[in-house]
């Protein structure tokens, strides 16, 4: 016998209430619908109700009321399909379509009532109705992605608010003057730089200009919803206008930019390279018409496409951890996209990812894509394999909303909705604002050598300020001549400011690095590198707190290697023997006890990648943890993560996270020190290059495991040669260290000093338990970091040969020495490679003056470690060393045979006292 097959989603209001009402009295529905429940197992859950019924018991009324439920449905789940979101290209065509046969309807039905209007909102209503309800909310300038949310409330939210909006704002005429001048702002302004500055790049938002009302709406609607922040992220398209048309920033500065002016040198001293205009961040305080005071703020960036996004994420966990108490309501990051980046961008997907994750959510981004249709050259069926730029939404159940362009009310509606979505439910939202690029990647380009027909298209097309007015003349809103006179009036007022920058010298700083949380700091001159910083601490305030640190609760079950493993800790308060987990965890007590935050985060940081750490303690009987750091000092400012896999996007998260408050030693940390160049556009284009760049410092701590221990090519070394060669005018800090009560103090003094400088420490891995690597309570209470460590063993008088050396190499080194008993060889430990310590390096010299031979020693590869460095750097000076014994060169890291590591390092050692 045939059968109906009927699926419904769970939210169907008018299938639940026809079925309550049969349940209460089968009489009260129609005779066919009795018979669809009598023969229907009606079962309700988060899949929906599903169930089959014989076709010959249903009235055709019924079976059809199935039919228009199902072409809501459909219009729900696929008019984006099939909306009119393209402003200069044809629509892709995807069946089946939305035509009534598709659903089992025809135009003889359309005049019929149909209880299914209950649905969206109408009551009992013709489907002509209720087909024009659906397709004006569906198919029109905005296409809504949605139904995959696993979230019922979710999902009716959105429903009833768009379609009982028909997705079509109700503007009064105050607000579409508004969008209008907006628009106005942004078309002139392009059309102004391009004509003065003939030739200049400048990525223009020309296309896209709807991005400018869309931002005003945010900042106004946002206030309203309680948001006191915003961060911004984006890449090159547009960056200028949102500068000038949304953040504030003065319209000479810019064209004074373009005029090739400069910045005042502050200090000669202070090395400043600057960067291009499309670069630059800018922060701003604004009010909005309701009188609500808003602080703005544009992350700077670099060409690398996407790479402010983790930054952006981090600058607001770290202000919502420091400066909102944790509520993510106050602050929103607004990140804007290409199209062809944004697809294709493997740092999108990682941050998405990190958005729902403890420690690093951040309440929700707003995601704008400016979907130009084009990349440099690449047509957008070339820069993808999904049906949308935007699909990477999916993977976080995230609404998208795909506007043209052209629909500036339409534009302000879907972001509006956006905000009030990320309020309410505190996740992701997309926007994918379907415009073109006018002019090529940038304004000297050819598009028409790769695009000619999109281009011919897009010549003839008007812009979307032309397009908006006439609408307006059209309704009746405005005039011609009001059109003209906006224009007019701001087309003046910037050439009075162009005018104006002419008269300009030079620059200034309207945004200076040293205010809000980094008042009181500054940027480090060369004479403040090397004056100590005294990061030592009282006995009595070390040993209270080392108990502290490793002292269990009692009435908690601990894993029974746990409770040793903290058994033997507290025994080296006893013994006053320290080990290297010890420096480290006390570097972070000590600053805890002195109010200081601490943020850890990276792959399997908790414990430790090779189990040293053990921040965080799991009972052995539950779930529960148990984290000793954070019992210091009331227990809130200590935070450590583990992260997802992923480098570039948690260290890009870091480095925004320590950019916001330089009050909080942030750390990522690697699995092994091989595992950076995952996220060397990071190391790149921001920690080694911000200050220089932007004058932006930064404090964030990088720890890379590090050492030649037979572990093969990938577990071997952090890249020392790669840093060192990024290192110019004292912008990092790159170490070595050899002790726990050094390394202490290397970690202290990040928060100790008034400047702040980025940290990259390699740190051991077979030296975390080694018997000689220890350190004493006074080496943590009486002396403060120390750059180089020389040899306590020899008398200088009879030394012949220097060893200079770092890291791991010391030990084998010193086992040589001692059972030798080599007297006339000293080893000399270079703890901070660079600012190099070249005074202390001279001194050595002075002090060794018997000594013929001064030799750098090191078990990387003679092209790698920090041999190329120092041999660049000392050549032709007065300690420049008279010999390197190393490893021979190599294009890989290290060699993959233990059998071969042993007899490389041996033949190292034995080559050092020969």
């Amino acid at each position: 016998m045939d059968k109906l097959t009927y699926l419904s989603n769970a939210d169907s209001s008018y299938i639940d209430g026809l079925y309550q009402a049969y349940k209460a009295d089968p009489n009260a529905v129609d005779f066919g619908w009795q018979k669809f429940f009598e023969g229907f197992e009606f079962g309700q859950g988060p899949e929906g109700v599903s169930g089959s019924v014989d076709v010959e018991n249903v009235s055709e009324h019924a079976l059809k009321e199935i039919d228009v439920l199902n072409m809501i449905h459909g219009y729900r789940d696929r008019g984006h399909l099939f909306t009119h979101t393209n402003p200069v290209r044809e629509r892709r065509k995807y069946y089946p379509g939305k035509e009534l046969e598709t659903f089992g309807l025809s135009e003889a039905d359309m005049d019929t009532v149909f209880n299914a209007g209950v649905e969206v909102g109408l009551g009992p209503a013709k489907l002509r109705d209720i087909r024009q309800l659906i397709e004006d909310t569906y198919c029109r300038s905005i296409g809504a992605e949605f139904k995959y949310i696993r979230n019922p409330e979710k999902i009716k939210w959105l429903q009833d608010r768009m379609e009982a909006d028909r997705n079509k704002p109700n503007y009064d005429k105050e607000t579409k003057e508004r969008i209008l001048k907006k628009l106005n702002r942004a078309v002139v302004f392009e059309n102004f730089l391009g004509t003065k500055f003939l030739g200049q790049k400048r990525f223009s938002l020309e296309g896209a200009e709807a991005l400018i009302p869309a931002l005003d709406s945010v900042l106004e609607i946002g206030g309203n919803l309680g948001i006191q922040e915003f961060m911004i992220g984006m890449a090159h398209r547009g960056r200028l206008n949102v500068l000038a048309n949304i953040m504030g920033k003065p319209y000479k500065t810019i064209l004074s930019e373009f005029e090739g002016k400069m910045y005042a040198e502050e200090d000669p001293e202070l090395q400043f390279g600057g960067d291009v205009k499309y670069h630059l961040g800018y922060s701003s305080d604004i009010t909005t018409d309701s009188g609500k005071q808003i602080h703005l703020s544009l992350a700077p960036n670099p060409s690398h496409l996407e790479t402010v996004d983790p930054i952006v994420e981090g600058i607001v966990r770290s202000k919502i951890d420091m400066k909102y108490d944790g509520d993510a309501s106050k602050i929103a990051p607004i990140l804007i996209h290409g199209d062809a980046a944004i697809a294709g961008q493997g740092v999108v997907y990682e941050v998405t990812q990190m958005s729902k994750l403890e420690g690093y959510r951040t309440g929700g981004t707003i995601h704008i894509v400016i979907n130009n249709q084009v990349g440099f050259t690449t047509n957008y069926k070339d820069a993808r394999s999904g049906t949308y730029c935007t699909d990477v939404a999916k993977i976080t159940s995230s609404p998208v909303f795909h506007v043209n362009g052209d629909d500036a009310e339409a534009v302000v509606y879907a972001i509006n909705l956006a905000v009030e979505y990320r309020q309410k439910y505190k996740t992701d939202v997309f926007i994918d604002l379907l415009c073109y690029r006018r002019y090529g990647h940038n304004e000297a380009d050819e598009p028409k050598f790769t695009q000619p027909l999109l281009y011919k298209a897009i010549e003839k097309h008007a812009n979307p300020k032309e397009v908006y007015a006439k609408k307006l003349q059209e309704e009746g809103t405005i005039d011609a001549a009001y059109a003209k006179a906006v224009e007019k009036e701001f087309k003046d007022y910037l050439q009075s400011q162009l005018d104006e920058s002419k008269q300009t010298e030079s620059l200034e700083d309207e945004v200076p690095m040293f205010g809000g949380a980094w008042k009181g700091l500054r940027q480090a001159k060369k004479t403040d590198i090397f004056g100590e910083a005294v990061t030592k601490v009282s006995e009595k305030e070390f040993k209270t707190l080392a108990t502290e640190i490793t002292t269990l609760p009692k009435d908690k079950k601990f894993f029974r290697k746990i409770s040793k493993l903290f058994e033997d800790r507290a025994a080296m308060i006893k013994n006053d023997s320290y080990d290297w987990a010890m420096g480290e965890l006390m570097a972070y007590a000590t600053l805890l006890n002195e109010g200081k935050r601490v943020r850890i985060s990276g792959q399997d940081v908790q414990r430790g990648t090779f189990s040293h750490r053990h921040a965080v303690l799991t009972l052995e009987d539950s779930e529960e943890k148990y984290i000793p750091l954070a019992q210091v000092n009331g227990g809130e400012r200590f935070n450590i993560y583990n992260s997802l896999l992923s480098e570039y996007a948690v260290l890009g998260f870091e480095y925004g996270y320590a950019l916001a408050n330089p009050s909080s030693l942030t750390v990522w940390e690697a699995q092994f020190g091989d595992f950076y160049n995952g996220a060397q556009i990071i190391v790149d284009q921001y920690l080694s290059s911000a200050e220089t760049k932007w004058r932006r410092s930064n404090g964030l701590v990088m720890m890379l495991p590090h050492g030649m221990e037979g572990q093969g090519p990938e577990h071997s070394s952090g890249r020392i040669e790669r840093f060192l060669e990024l290192c110019a005018n004292d912008n990092l800090i790159i170490a070595n260290c050899t002790t726990p009560a050094n390394y202490f103090h290397l970690l202290r003094r990040q928060l100790v000093r008034d400047f702040r400088k980025p940290l990259v420490v390699f740190t051991p891995k077979s030296l975390l338990r080694h018997p000689k690597v220890v350190s004493k309570l006074a080496d943590f209470t009486k002396v403060n970091f120390q750059e180089v460590i020389d040899d306590s063993y020899v008398k200088a008088a009879s030394v012949k040969r220097v060893l200079f050396c770092s890291g791991k190499i010391y030990y084998d080194l010193l086992e040589k020495q001692q059972a030798d008993k080599r007297t006339d060889v000293a080893i000399v430990r270079i703890e901070q490679l660079y600012p190099s310590p070249i005074e202390q390096l001279k001194a050595i010299h002075k002090k060794y003056n018997k000594a013929k031979e001064f030799i750098w020693v090191q078990e990387e590869n003679e092209n790698m470690g920090a041999w190329p460095y120092y041999c660049r750097t000392l050549r032709k000076t007065d300690i420049e060393f008279t010999d390197y014994i190393a490893r021979t060169a190599s294009g890989s890291p290290a060699t993959g045979y233990m059998k071969k590591h042993v007899a490389q390092q041996e033949a190292i050692v034995n080559k050092s006292f020969e």
